[in-house]
């Protein structure tokens, strides 16, 4: 196969992360006998400083024009003080919009030999694997109208049937292919649009019979994700509760550093970890790149289609980790590393007999 792909490195820790992630795509593609092409440009802060627009036109059309795209991470401090339309987030937003993403995976699982570095006991996070399905492309972070001042701000919360529809298919989908259970998750009890969410995922829901199909208030289930996070299969929820949901569930992998994620929707899929750009260890070889590895690894699942090359990227991940290698962030690893050495060793056992025979048995 060949494939184009654009990788957005982006800020702060970014390039560092990305760097590691496109080296296991290319070790990916010599292994099976791939051909991909990577194709580097600016977004964010990078972009900002460089021509003064957080997404270029370029970019977008690179990113149209691709077959997936890799991102690193956009933002920090030194952009903060700028207009709303030049901060680095708004050219993340931009682009979500512009490839037209409406949907975002986010998985959340524990590793076993990771158990211990959460701050939840072990034996609560022990088997969590769920499936956190956010809608991308609307809500407070898109509505309008919209205004600041001094004295006051607005911000609108709007959602319509078939934004919620396409997204709740999508959740269904994943649900009736993994354990069977979806819980969708709103504020019903307080607001409007909520309400909608709700109407129009139980209407949903009577045509996946096989799917058990719960809701949850926002707040209450925000304890719930942490109380008893193996009770959960798959999660909708709109955009800001899956903004907020998602960071607070990556606490039970003991890691934001180690959850990967893809939006989806378009024609083109953006693939990037959930962590920010940590701008207080960049550039010092510390960031852990396996939410990257592993949204390089959803990449090659869903963009191109590659379903035994991404198993092989996870299995090689899994390996890793099983072995105690990891970086500062994750408490208790038996071998330290750096970035680009955690990077390395990943592609090291991607290589080895040992993983590609789960994969390619002889």
């Amino acid at each position: 196969m060949q494939a184009r792909i654009v990788v957005l490195p982006g800020d702060g820790v970014g390039p560092e992360v990305t760097r590691e992630a496109v080296a296991c795509l290319r070790a990916v593609a010599e292994g099976f006998g791939h051909t991909f092409t990577f194709q580097d440009c600016l977004i964010g802060g990078a972009a900002v400083d460089a021509c003064g627009d957080p997404l270029p036109e370029a970019t977008l059309m690179a990113c149209k024009a691709a077959d997936a795209v890799l991102l690193g991470a956009v933002g920090g401090p030194a952009w903060d003080k700028h207009p709303r339309a030049q901060r680095p987030e708004s050219g993340l937003l931009r682009l979500r919009q512009g490839l037209g993403l409406f949907a975002n995976l986010r998985p959340v699982s524990v590793h076993p030999a990771l158990e211990d570095a959460s701050p939840v006991k072990a034996e609560v996070v022990r088997g969590t694997d769920m499936m956190i399905v956010r809608e991308l492309s609307g809500g407070l972070y898109f509505g309008e109208p919209r205004s600041y001042s001094p004295e006051r701000a607005l911000n609108t919360l709007p959602y319509d049937r078939p934004e919620i529809l396409r997204v709740a298919r999508v959740a269904f989908d994943l649900a009736r292919n993994r354990r069977q259970k979806l819980v969708s998750v709103d504020k019903a009890n307080v607001l409007e649009t909520s309400r909608l969410w709700r109407e129009v995922v139980t209407e949903l829901g009577a045509e996946y019979p096989e799917v058990a199909l719960t809701h949850a208030y926002v707040d209450s289930f925000a304890m719930s994700i942490i109380a008893r996070p193996r009770d959960f299969d798959v999660v909708l929820t709109e955009n800001l509760f899956g903004d907020i949901l998602s960071d607070e569930a990556a606490v039970l992998a003991g890691s934001l550093g180690l959850l990967p994620s893809a939006s989806l929707g378009g024609t083109v899929g953006l693939y990037e970890p959930i962590h920010g750009s940590a701008p207080d260890i960049a550039g010092q070889d510390k960031a852990n790149p396996v939410g990257t590895i592993l949204s390089a690894a959803m990449l090659l699942r869903h963009a191109l289609g590659l379903k035994a090359e991404a198993e092989a990227l996870e299995a090689a991940v899994d390996r890793t980790l099983h072995e105690g290698h990891g970086t500062s962030d994750l408490q208790g690893a038996k071998h330290a590393h750096g970035t680009a050495s955690l990077g390395a060793t990943i592609r090291k056992a991607l290589v080895a007999k040992k993983v590609l025979d789960v994969i390619l048995p002889s």
